[in-house]
């Protein structure tokens, strides 16, 4: 695996830094041209097969375009569902038909896709899910049953991947499996949950009320399982981080403007160490996270998913950490004006501490790292 990134992604990151910064997202920006724009550009569908509309690159490529949007302070939260986990999943285990119908579209940004996994009891636990999914014998229909919830951008999205789980005919288990619901479904319904976090994309409580699909609207193999849901997990941890680390060099860089200029005693405040020390420490503490993440993308799109998921973990939790450290120091190092609306980092306060709980807290992957990569007795 490459420490140095090579020239050609370099450049990528130029370009990308270079397109968010002349594209500033503020209230009143219109965040589906942004979004229209980017995928023009090629940056949304960058990650995705060449032979259906996207760059041919990978997750590599994907998390470095968030990463520098979030730098600039335009993150695209859906970049981790659209072409991340539902691109990935089609792509890799998707009928001839749906990557056609779905794979031009999500990289050229015509169409969008959520993705609802958590739900109110089980969280994420992909074995305590309780959407269930039951094939009719005649018609051969999918009837899906659940709820969902804190499934991002469901109002503008095309379609939903849903994860249900099917019963197992051999040993009547229940086992995870994929399914694509258009948005207008019958029996498919959203509720928006009201959050005091202030983001673009809005969060929504899903109800499948015997929800009729059509024998293709299954993605994959039905006894692939947890292969299939992985796929697209692991590449949403590598998102998520990020989507941290383009947040808190964002956080960071504001701060050292500030730091920079704010005179007090004749003496700008980025003289002193109280100031300067634990600014240094948030930017060595996201550089760490981010080869971290590096490693975890390359691991993944080199078909390693065993290796990319333990390292898509601790780059997530690491990611996450040096975020929440670097927004709380730049709100720290601007003091009052930290907290208005003239600077925008308020707001980040909140913002932060979601890449600590979502996809997966930061208690469950000490709980996969102390258990999968220590050896240590499982504690759940």
């Amino acid at each position: 695996m490459p420490v140095i990134e090579s020239s050609e992604h370099t450049s990528l990151r130029q370009a990308v830094a270079s397109f968010a910064k002349n594209h500033p997202r503020t209230p009143g920006t219109d965040h589906k041209q942004f979004w229209q724009e980017a995928a023009e550009l090629g940056y949304i569908g960058v990650n995705l097969p060449e032979a259906y509309g996207g760059g041919g690159g990978g997750i590599t490529e994907l998390c470095l375009v968030l990463e520098e949007m979030g730098a600039a302070g335009s993150p695209l939260l859906m970049m981790i569902v659209s072409p991340a986990i539902c691109g990935t999943v089609i792509s890799r285990f998707g009928t001839e038909a749906q990557k056609r119908q779905w794979l031009p579209a999500l990289a050229d940004g015509s169409r969008l896709m959520a993705f609802g996994i958590t739900e109110p009891d089980a969280g994420s636990n992909s074995h305590r899910i309780t959407t269930t999914a039951r094939r009719e014998t005649d018609s051969g229909d999918w009837i899906l049953t659940g709820r969902k919830v804190f499934v991002s951008g469901v109002d503008i999205a095309d379609a939903t991947l849903v994860v249900g789980r099917t019963e197992d005919a051999r040993t009547g288990r229940l086992k995870p499996c994929l399914f694509i619901v258009p948005r207008d479904t019958e029996g498919f319904r959203r509720r928006p949950i009201d959050m005091e976090l202030n983001a673009t994309e809005k969060q929504f409580e899903l109800v499948l009320d015997d929800v009729r699909l059509p024998a293709d609207a299954l993605v994959g193999d039905e006894d692939a399982g947890l292969l299939q849901l992985f796929a697209g997990l692991n590449p949403e941890r590598i998102m998520t981080a990020a989507f941290a680390i383009g947040m808190g060099r964002y956080a960071l860089a504001r701060a050292v403007a500030y730091a920079r200029e704010r005179t007090v005693w004749d003496t700008p405040i980025g003289a002193h160490q109280a100031i300067a020390h634990p600014l240094a420490q948030a930017h060595i503490d996201l550089e760490l996270a981010r080869l971290m993440m590096q490693k975890a993308a390359h691991l993944y799109d080199a078909g390693d998913d065993t290796g990319a998921g333990e390292a898509a973990n601790m780059a997530k939790y690491a990611a996450a950490e040096a975020c929440v450290k670097a927004v709380d120091q730049a709100v720290h190092t601007l003091g009052g004006n930290g907290l208005t609306r003239e600077f925008g980092l308020a707001s980040l306060i909140t913002a932060a501490r979601v890449s600590r709980i979502a996809p997966v807290s930061r208690e469950m992957i000490l709980n996969y790292v102390s258990h999968q990569t220590l050896g240590l007795p499982k504690s759940y």
